[in-house]
């Protein structure tokens, strides 16, 4: 038996439908599948690229107001072939992103957009 793959992650949200068309206006992820339990009072929606196998998993805990993002956790990564046309799309959208940053003596490669509930997204330059 081996490790195969990634399969996701969950992000906790407190508006299920803004945080869906974020990930779909910003990133161009599509709606998998959704699973609804309201006598448990919660739904799960899965998020993912075109033709790829990681998703993000959506939970939305009914009545539940906005979740603290603690300091161990920093970001999800995405590539982009387009760093600079995504980074004026995503503050044209008005989203909450930086200017394209780079690490120390190299040049720019990548920016952070942030979502809804404050979970951030670094977007960087495909090699």
């Amino acid at each position: 038996m081996a490790i195969l793959n990634m399969l996701h992650a969950c992000l906790r949200v407190e508006n299920l439908e803004a945080s869906i068309e974020f990930y779909e206006k910003a990133f161009g992820f599509k709606e998998n599948r959704r699973m609804d339990y309201p006598e448990h009072k919660f739904t799960i929606v899965y998020l993912a690229l075109p033709d790829e196998h990681f998703e993000i998993e959506l939970t939305y805990n009914y009545g539940h107001g906005p979740y603290t993002i603690g300091d161990g956790f920093s970001h999800l990564a995405i590539a982009s072939d387009d760093l600079e046309g995504d980074n004026e799309k995503h503050k044209a959208l008005g989203y909450e992103t930086t200017d394209i940053k780079g690490l120390p003596g190299k040049p720019g490669h990548y920016y952070f957009v942030t979502d809804p509930d404050g979970y951030r997204m670094e977007v960087i330059r495909a090699k």
